[in-house]
């Protein structure tokens, strides 16, 4: 069922994963702190990422509310059966309100660091021609 276009760039999160998020924000990862340092300060053009953002029952790595886009860092324990199960319900709940998630894992951001931003502005490219 979608979603309104009018619903809050925080999609009814409740006050306990807000509060979540600032935990997270003080204890990012290590490939979260490499991919921030390139998303952070508009350093996509005309782009505001937020980091740790809340999403109704989740909470993104990053989000862009502008292009609707989440980017996710998956590290060593999203390759348990049970967190890639997890990790697929979360993407189709983003998806039902309209949001594209994509997917890194850390290795991507560790060895390939340039070539996942150049994927990330090609995607950013292709939801702003369609906004």
């Amino acid at each position: 069922m979608p979603v309104s276009d009018d619903v809050s760039m925080f999609y009814n999160a409740k006050p306990h994963i807000v509060d979540k998020v600032k935990t997270l924000r003080l204890n990012m990862t290590d490939a979260e702190k490499m991919l921030w340092e390139r998303l952070k300060k508009k350093q996509i053009p005309g782009l505001h990422f937020r980091a740790q953002h809340p999403i109704d029952i989740f909470i993104a790595d990053f989000y862009c509310h502008k292009i609707k886009l989440v980017i996710e860092i998956d590290g060593g324990m999203h390759k348990a059966a049970d967190r890639n199960l997890y990790d697929i319900g979360q993407t189709n709940e983003m998806e039902e309100y309209g949001i594209k998630v994509i997917r890194f894992t850390n290795e991507e951001i560790f060895s390939s660091l340039d070539e996942v931003e150049k994927e990330i502005k090609r995607v950013c490219r292709d939801r702003l021609k369609n906004t």
